[in-house]
Protein backbone atom coordinates (compact mmCIF):
# COMPACT_ATOMS: atom_id res chain seq x y z
CA UNK A 1 0.00 0.00 0.00
CA UNK A 2 1.56 3.36 -1.02
CA UNK A 3 -0.80 5.74 -0.24
CA UNK A 4 -2.11 6.60 3.30
CA UNK A 5 -5.82 6.00 4.34
CA UNK A 6 -8.23 9.11 3.80
CA UNK A 7 -9.70 8.23 7.59
CA UNK A 8 -6.66 8.20 9.27
CA UNK A 9 -6.56 12.36 9.96
CA UNK A 10 -9.74 12.61 10.99
CA UNK A 11 -9.33 9.68 13.40
CA UNK A 12 -6.24 11.23 14.94
CA UNK A 13 -8.40 14.39 15.27
CA UNK A 14 -11.43 12.70 16.71
CA UNK A 15 -8.87 10.67 19.16
CA UNK A 16 -7.03 14.32 20.17
CA UNK A 17 -10.47 15.65 20.79
CA UNK A 18 -11.39 12.65 23.03
CA UNK A 19 -8.09 11.29 24.75
CA UNK A 20 -9.42 9.24 26.93
CA UNK A 21 -10.05 5.33 27.66
CA UNK A 22 -13.85 5.05 27.05
CA UNK A 23 -13.53 6.74 23.81
CA UNK A 24 -10.74 4.90 22.65
CA UNK A 25 -12.53 1.39 23.32
CA UNK A 26 -15.86 2.56 21.75
CA UNK A 27 -13.66 2.96 18.46
CA UNK A 28 -11.07 0.11 18.84
CA UNK A 29 -12.42 -1.38 15.65
CA UNK A 30 -11.25 2.04 13.85
CA UNK A 31 -8.20 2.14 15.29
CA UNK A 32 -7.30 -1.39 14.72
CA UNK A 33 -8.31 -0.61 10.55
CA UNK A 34 -6.13 2.52 10.46
CA UNK A 35 -3.38 0.91 12.24
CA UNK A 36 -3.56 -1.55 9.88
CA UNK A 37 -3.34 0.49 6.60
CA UNK A 38 -0.35 2.63 8.74
CA UNK A 39 1.43 -0.60 9.23
CA UNK A 40 1.01 -1.50 5.58
CA UNK A 41 2.24 1.93 4.10
CA UNK A 42 4.97 1.71 6.45
CA UNK A 43 6.07 -1.67 5.37
CA UNK A 44 5.84 -0.15 1.65
CA UNK A 45 8.52 2.42 2.74
CA UNK A 46 10.40 0.11 4.38
CA UNK A 47 10.58 -2.15 0.99
CA UNK A 48 10.95 0.92 -1.27
CA UNK A 49 13.90 2.31 0.53
CA UNK A 50 16.05 -0.68 1.00
CA UNK A 51 16.40 -0.48 -2.88
CA UNK A 52 18.77 2.98 -1.77
CA UNK A 53 20.00 2.28 1.52
CA UNK A 54 21.07 -0.88 3.70
CA UNK A 55 18.38 -1.20 6.68
CA UNK A 56 18.20 -2.92 9.50
CA UNK A 57 14.96 -2.48 11.44
CA UNK A 58 11.47 -1.07 10.72
CA UNK A 59 9.76 0.14 14.37
CA UNK A 60 6.23 0.99 14.10
CA UNK A 61 5.51 3.26 17.54
CA UNK A 62 3.01 2.40 19.87
CA UNK A 63 0.15 4.39 20.35
CA UNK A 64 -0.24 3.92 23.63
CA UNK A 65 2.00 6.66 25.78
CA UNK A 66 4.39 6.36 29.12
CA UNK A 67 2.67 8.74 31.70
CA UNK A 68 4.65 7.86 34.61
CA UNK A 69 6.75 10.27 34.60
CA UNK A 70 4.69 12.47 32.77
CA UNK A 71 2.82 16.18 33.63
CA UNK A 72 0.61 15.35 30.62
CA UNK A 73 -1.84 11.92 31.71
CA UNK A 74 -3.75 11.41 28.36
CA UNK A 75 -3.41 8.21 27.78
CA UNK A 76 -3.01 8.20 23.92
CA UNK A 77 -0.38 9.73 21.56
CA UNK A 78 -2.58 11.57 18.51
CA UNK A 79 -0.11 10.77 15.74
CA UNK A 80 0.85 7.45 14.13
CA UNK A 81 4.67 7.25 13.51
CA UNK A 82 7.62 4.85 12.22
CA UNK A 83 11.07 4.65 12.05
CA UNK A 84 13.95 3.12 9.89
CA UNK A 85 17.41 2.36 11.20
CA UNK A 86 20.58 1.92 8.76
CA UNK A 87 22.32 -1.21 9.02
CA UNK A 88 25.85 -1.84 10.43
CA UNK A 89 27.95 0.75 12.12
CA UNK A 90 29.36 2.31 9.06
CA UNK A 91 25.72 3.46 8.42
CA UNK A 92 24.75 6.35 11.05
CA UNK A 93 21.29 7.62 11.32
CA UNK A 94 18.29 6.96 11.25
CA UNK A 95 14.37 7.80 9.21
CA UNK A 96 11.41 8.76 10.60
CA UNK A 97 7.76 9.59 9.65
CA UNK A 98 5.28 11.26 11.62
CA UNK A 99 1.23 11.58 10.51
CA UNK A 100 -0.78 14.22 12.62
CA UNK A 101 -3.21 16.74 11.73
CA UNK A 102 -1.84 20.09 10.79
CA UNK A 103 1.91 18.38 12.01
CA UNK A 104 2.97 16.32 9.86
CA UNK A 105 6.47 15.87 9.03
CA UNK A 106 9.70 13.75 8.22
CA UNK A 107 12.81 13.45 9.74
CA UNK A 108 15.90 12.22 10.48
CA UNK A 109 19.52 12.25 11.72
CA UNK A 110 21.51 12.43 15.35
CA UNK A 111 18.56 13.29 18.10
CA UNK A 112 20.09 12.05 21.20
CA UNK A 113 24.18 11.86 19.92
CA UNK A 114 26.11 9.75 22.54
CA UNK A 115 29.05 12.41 24.52
CA UNK A 116 31.71 10.47 22.40
CA UNK A 117 29.87 11.25 18.95
CA UNK A 118 28.86 14.48 19.62
CA UNK A 119 33.10 15.06 20.94
CA UNK A 120 34.04 14.03 17.61
CA UNK A 121 31.37 15.88 15.33
CA UNK A 122 32.64 19.03 17.27
CA UNK A 123 36.31 18.53 16.69
CA UNK A 124 35.47 17.34 13.10
CA UNK A 125 33.28 20.71 12.28
CA UNK A 126 36.37 23.03 14.79
CA UNK A 127 39.19 21.69 12.24
CA UNK A 128 36.38 21.56 8.82
CA UNK A 129 33.08 23.53 8.81
CA UNK A 130 33.73 23.60 5.42
CA UNK A 131 31.99 20.01 4.43
CA UNK A 132 28.96 20.05 6.06
CA UNK A 133 28.40 23.80 4.88
CA UNK A 134 28.48 22.51 1.23
CA UNK A 135 26.47 20.02 2.23
CA UNK A 136 23.67 22.52 3.83
CA UNK A 137 23.74 24.84 0.99
CA UNK A 138 23.24 22.71 -1.77
CA UNK A 139 20.24 23.67 -2.94
CA UNK A 140 18.42 20.27 -2.97
CA UNK A 141 19.05 19.91 0.29
CA UNK A 142 17.49 23.82 0.93
CA UNK A 143 14.79 22.73 -1.16
CA UNK A 144 13.73 19.83 1.19
CA UNK A 145 14.75 20.62 4.47
CA UNK A 146 15.67 24.53 4.61
CA UNK A 147 18.32 23.86 6.87
CA UNK A 148 19.62 22.06 9.84
CA UNK A 149 18.12 21.64 12.97
CA UNK A 150 18.15 20.63 16.86
CA UNK A 151 18.70 21.69 20.39
CA UNK A 152 21.60 24.16 20.70
CA UNK A 153 23.86 25.85 23.77
CA UNK A 154 23.86 29.44 23.91
CA UNK A 155 27.27 29.35 23.57
CA UNK A 156 30.01 27.71 21.96
CA UNK A 157 31.14 24.32 23.67
CA UNK A 158 33.48 24.31 26.78
CA UNK A 159 37.23 24.20 25.09
CA UNK A 160 36.55 26.41 21.98
CA UNK A 161 36.46 30.39 21.85
CA UNK A 162 33.45 32.12 21.12
CA UNK A 163 35.05 33.78 17.75
CA UNK A 164 35.68 30.36 16.54
CA UNK A 165 34.87 30.39 12.64
CA UNK A 166 32.43 27.73 13.34
CA UNK A 167 31.23 28.64 16.39
CA UNK A 168 27.11 27.91 14.95
CA UNK A 169 27.54 25.02 14.03
CA UNK A 170 29.51 23.59 17.47
CA UNK A 171 27.00 24.89 19.60
CA UNK A 172 24.44 22.59 17.79
CA UNK A 173 23.20 19.27 20.86
CA UNK A 174 21.29 18.08 18.08
CA UNK A 175 21.99 17.19 13.95
CA UNK A 176 18.40 17.15 12.68
CA UNK A 177 16.90 18.00 9.45
CA UNK A 178 13.27 17.34 9.14
CA UNK A 179 10.33 18.51 6.23
CA UNK A 180 6.71 19.54 7.05
CA UNK A 181 4.11 18.19 5.05
CA UNK A 182 0.12 19.88 5.43
CA UNK A 183 -2.68 17.59 5.55
CA UNK A 184 -3.16 18.21 1.99
CA UNK A 185 0.18 16.98 1.31
CA UNK A 186 0.21 13.48 2.94
CA UNK A 187 -3.12 12.46 1.45
CA UNK A 188 -1.99 13.13 -1.91
CA UNK A 189 -0.93 9.91 -4.15
CA UNK A 190 2.53 11.50 -4.42
CA UNK A 191 3.25 11.72 -1.25
CA UNK A 192 5.02 7.99 -1.46
CA UNK A 193 7.37 9.45 -3.97
CA UNK A 194 7.57 12.40 -1.74
CA UNK A 195 8.62 10.57 1.37
CA UNK A 196 11.50 8.40 -0.65
CA UNK A 197 12.72 11.68 -1.92
CA UNK A 198 12.90 13.53 0.99
CA UNK A 199 14.60 10.46 2.71
CA UNK A 200 17.43 10.07 -0.63
CA UNK A 201 18.03 13.65 0.39
CA UNK A 202 19.08 12.95 3.72
CA UNK A 203 21.87 10.60 2.31
CA UNK A 204 25.09 13.36 1.40
CA UNK A 205 24.33 14.53 5.34
CA UNK A 206 24.14 11.18 6.16
CA UNK A 207 27.06 9.85 4.46
CA UNK A 208 28.99 12.88 6.14
CA UNK A 209 28.32 12.17 9.52
CA UNK A 210 28.77 8.22 9.04
CA UNK A 211 32.58 9.11 7.93
CA UNK A 212 33.38 11.44 10.95
CA UNK A 213 31.81 8.45 13.30
CA UNK A 214 33.72 6.03 11.76
CA UNK A 215 37.02 7.43 11.49
CA UNK A 216 39.29 9.19 14.17
CA UNK A 217 40.79 12.45 14.23
CA UNK A 218 43.44 11.56 11.64
CA UNK A 219 40.99 9.83 9.31
CA UNK A 220 41.86 6.75 9.92
CA UNK A 221 39.13 3.90 10.24
CA UNK A 222 37.86 2.71 13.48
CA UNK A 223 37.71 -0.61 12.44
CA UNK A 224 38.81 -2.93 9.84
Amino acid sequence: MNTLSPALLPYLAQLKANNHKEWFSANKPTYEQERNLFKQFAHTVFQGMQAFDQLEDLNIFRIYRDVRFSKNKTPYKTHFSFSMSRATRLRRGGYYLHIEPGGSFIGGGFWAPEPADLRRIRKELAADPHSLRTILADPTFIDLFGTMQGEQLKGVPQGYAKEHPAADLLRFKQYLVIRNFSDEEVLQSSFFEEAQRTFLGMHPFFNYMSEVLSTDENGEPLWE
